[in-house]
């Protein structure tokens, strides 16, 4: 292995690390920054949010979302087990494991799937799709998953 790709995989760490943090504190114009201009972000079962007016509308909408059905609106990521795939000097992917815990205790768990772009000494999102594969059933996540199928409840 070459220094400039243990140089991008360490970037690329930071990369996944910064997302978390900056969402878990709903810092959402700098997590915005961590996504290339023509990114995608697709969560869960929600449509693609394209580009970074997309995906910034997506992340208001989560938010919104945590505020009205929880006490506190407190969300925490922990992500693990990042395998990443350095295919280029500047372009990579990679996947990860995510478990997401809010006021009320466990909420949610999944997969994370990464495409990365690499713009000047910077890497950026390109494509990220989180897959949730299970949650808790009085978690936030239950709860607004029974909304999505009864509106107007």
């Amino acid at each position: 292995m070459e220094t400039w790709e243990l140089i991008a995989r360490e970037q690329i760490r930071d990369l996944v690390a910064a997302y978390a943090q900056l969402a878990d504190t709903g810092r959402f114009e700098a997590l915005l920054e961590l996504f290339s201009e023509d990114a995608v972000l697709r969560g869960g079962d929600q449509p693609e949010a394209h580009g970074r007016d997309g995906i910034r509308a997506f992340l208001a909408g989560t938010a919104s979302n945590l505020k009205e059905v929880t006490a506190a609106p407190l969300i925490r990521h922990h992500v693990s087990n990042l395998r990443i795939e350095v295919l280029s000097p500047d372009r990579a992917q990679g996947t990860s494991y995510f478990f997401v815990v809010t006021d009320r205790g466990p909420d949610h768990w999944g997969r994370y799937r990464d495409e990365y772009v690499r713009r000047g000494d910077r890497w950026l999102f390109r494509y990220r799709r989180a897959r949730v594969d299970g949650y808790a059933a009085t978690s936030w996540t239950a709860e607004r998953r029974a909304r999505e199928v009864a509106p107007g409840t």
